[in-house]
């Protein structure tokens, strides 16, 4: 293949599959080569609900991207979220091991390994243990130890489960499409990469990944993902809620919102009369456009009120320094942002992929960034500033159990 080594994602949402396409830039960026979409019937919140519908999606489309990209895509990053997806905090403390108390790879190790030791229930996966940061002999908000002198090294960590049975579902679908999985990673975590940027990060940011059947919501501070939390609401309920109120069909109701939908009314809606389907192959009916803002209002609302409770619950009951980063496809609904604004009280803004080049007026969509911050973990590993082995789950738990998986399936 004359192109270089390409990397390939896989977001499985409530609404849609997207696979993404991607290369290194000289310059350490991301060229994206390849987008594909195709509708996802057997998702519901983030969660497998028909194997072989989801599974079809999948492959629709893996085939559009690689027909774009001109690529056979053999492996892939897989999103993970949902409601099942929860985090918890831990520590982890080793004495360091050299005798010139030269702390190496193998104390962060160590340490990271001391830190996996939790009570996990049996139905539940360790997805990432992601340091937020190390602490030698006392001395706190360390990113990396290695070359420091010390006697003691800890670690305060975010440790991300899954359901055992969502993650084995979600990814017996993507091996049925052909496909291998390199990475399961947490969809906000993913997200966060591609749309936030460092100095956001290092000051304390929140992203607000806003899907179809959920929102997701990560705090990061000190450059690290502090804190994460999912909300079970998303655009598809403000779209179903349209379609309750204007007894339209759901199809019809999305159409509607993305076309001339509000998440707050403005001077005039009473003037503006919008067409409004019928079900069942009814007469079209006339509605102002006040009437379709105020169900939009009402739930988008709803669902930033309910963001602004996981950030006081989360323990930051003040805004955070860089505020918040909305992202996801309903991110872009207008009026989000500014309402965002109001019932968080902090400033927001629309979050974009932060993309080299490549097909950048496509993958520059928030829809998409998950997908595009899943590429760029990908070449990120590959390079000469890889990650740790800690920040996936365990060896011979999840991952290890995978091959069995695939077993089970031939």
């Amino acid at each position: 293949m004359a192109r270089r080594e390409y990397a390939a994602s896989l977001d499985v949402g409530t609404s849609k599959v997207a696979m993404v396409i991607g290369v290194p830039t000289h310059d350490g960026g991301v060229d994206i080569i390849g987008v594909g979409t195709s509708p996802a019937a057997g998702m519901r919140r983030g969660v497998v609900v028909d194997i072989d519908a989801t599974v079809q999606a999948i492959t629709g489309a893996c085939e559009k991207a690689e027909r774009m990209a001109g690529v056979k895509v053999k492996s892939v990053y897989v999103g993970a979220g949902g409601p099942h997806m929860t985090t918890t905090n831990n520590r982890g403390m080793v004495a360091v091991s050299r005798a010139d108390r030269e702390i190496t790879e193998d104390d962060v190790n160590r340490v990271m390994e001391a830190a996996r030791v939790l009570n996990v229930p049996t139905d539940r996966e360790i997805v990432h243990i992601l340091p937020r940061q190390f602490i030698v002999d006392g001395y706190d908000g360390v990113k990396d130890p290695v070359g420091m002198v010390g006697v003691r090294l800890e670690v305060e960590a975010l440790i991300v489960t899954g359901a055992a049975a969502s993650l084995q579902n979600l990814l017996r679908c993507v091996y049925r499409a052909g496909l291998q999985v390199d990475e399961l990673v947490l969809s906000s975590l993913a997200a966060g990469e591609a749309v936030l940027h460092p100095a956001e990060r290092e000051l304390g940011v929140m992203l607000v990944d806003m899907g179809a059947g959920t929102t997701q919501v990560a705090l990061y501070a000190q450059g690290s993902l502090w804190q994460a939390a999912v909300v079970p609401l998303g655009g598809g309920h403000i779209t179903n809620d349209i379609a309750v109120g204007l007894r339209t069909p759901v199809h019809q109701a999305e159409a509607i919102k993305v076309a001339n939908g509000r998440a707050q009314g403005s001077a005039g809606d009473d003037d503006v009369l919008l067409g409004v389907p019928g079900t069942a192959g009814g007469s079209q009916r006339q509605v102002s456009r006040r009437t379709l803002n105020t169900i939009i209002e009402a739930r988008a609302q709803e669902i930033m009120e309910l963001v602004a409770q996981q950030l006081r619950s989360l323990g930051y009951p003040q805004a955070l320094p860089a505020g918040a980063v909305l992202t996801g496809g309903s991110s872009v609904l207008t009026g989000m942002v500014e309402l965002a604004e109001a019932c968080l009280e902090m400033p927001a803004r629309t979050g974009f992929p932060v993309l080299s080049g490549g097909l950048d007026d496509i993958a520059r969509d928030p829809a998409l960034a998950t997908g595009v911050g899943l590429v760029m973990r990908a070449l990120q590993q590959r390079g000469p500033d890889a990650s740790g082995p800690w920040d996936r789950g365990r060896p011979g738990s999840l991952w290890a159990r995978l091959v069995g998986w695939v077993r089970d399936l031939t």
